[in-house]
């Protein structure tokens, strides 16, 4: 097959895409297939013409451009299959704080919050207790995400995210360990327990810095709780009208709670990240999961 390859962006998690583009386009090529390696910062404005001389398009994109569904909807209008899901849901699950909104209206496990989206008024005060967790609305991998025991340390964290021209999104901080869980089709992939090595939570030294966390799949969970979480990962993707994939982040609490974080719908796709490796405990290598995205978008740009 004839796949155009997209990747880079200009998002802060340029260098990360690009980095799983690269090993997507070698695993694809020894599978027979011809891919023309796509950079969107450079190439942008050829972006259409491209995708009519190609058969598929795997978009590997983390942020905006990409999770917000603008190349999707670009896509869409050449006739282009894409793997993934469209660009209603795509904005949906990459907007956290709307992302909530459906997740609550749905009846789904999430933590109180608050959306910030502008610097607020000097005399703001939050409305959740101490201690918080402060990240960006829109961004990925644990990028400007930080931990407020204090007003100072709540005014740095929003300080940097604000001077990025980014919303922010304050939540109750959550005790327990993080858990995620991939879907694939309309099945629930094996959960991954994750544990940093380096801190506290899973921030971005943890997440791509060689031993920064352990990443044990299948989670150690009990049958019941296993498929607790793949219920409401399930769950999840559908409230948002997701298609093909994604994967749902939780906090599992000392009482075995659950509590839903967010939903990627552009996950990371190295051999080694967290979808490939729930997807090698059902027998699909590499390849062969990025061969049944191509299966399930193929599908769903014919249905």
């Amino acid at each position: 097959m004839k796949i155009l390859l997209i990747a880079g962006g200009w998002s802060s998690e340029r260098e990360v895409s690009l980095n799983g583009g690269r090993g997507m386009a070698e695993a694809l090529r020894a599978r027979g297939h011809s891919v023309t390696f796509f950079d969107l910062l450079t190439d942008f404005g050829q972006l259409l013409d491209q995708a009519r001389q190609h058969d598929f398009a795997l978009i590997n994109l983390h942020g905006a451009p990409g999770e917000d569904g603008l190349v999707q909807a670009l896509l869409e209008r050449v006739g282009c299959p894409y793997q993934g899901s469209g660009p209603a849901g795509s904005f949906l699950a990459l907007h956290k704080a709307a992302a909530k909104q459906v997740f609550r209206h749905a009846g789904l496990p999430t933590a109180d919050w608050e959306f910030l989206p502008a610097p607020p008024p000097q005399d703001w005060q939050p409305r959740l207790s101490y201690p918080l967790f402060v990240k960006s609305n829109t961004g990925g991998s644990s990028l400007r995400l930080g931990r407020a025991r204090n007003r100072a340390e709540l005014d740095a964290v929003l300080a940097e995210i604000f001077a990025a021209g980014e919303e922010a999104l304050i939540e109750s901080e959550l005790s327990g360990r993080e858990v995620t869980c991939g879907i694939l089709g309309e099945e629930a992939l094996p959960p991954v327990l994750i544990e940093p090595v380096a801190g506290d939570f899973f921030d971005y030294e943890s997440k791509y810095a060689r031993g920064g966390a352990r990443e044990i799949c299948p989670a150690p969970l009990s049958p019941e709780l296993t498929a607790q979480v793949q219920k409401l990962a399930l769950a999840a993707h559908r409230a948002l009208g997701l298609t093909g994939y994604s994967r749902a982040d939780f906090i599992v609490g000392k009482d075995q709670s659950l509590t839903l974080l967010e939903v990627n719908t552009l996950p990371g796709m190295t051999a080694t990240s967290l979808v490939p490796q729930e997807a090698q405990v059902i027998g699909l290598d590499f390849g062969q999961l990025l061969e049944r995205l191509m299966e399930l978008g193929l599908q769903r740009h014919k249905g």
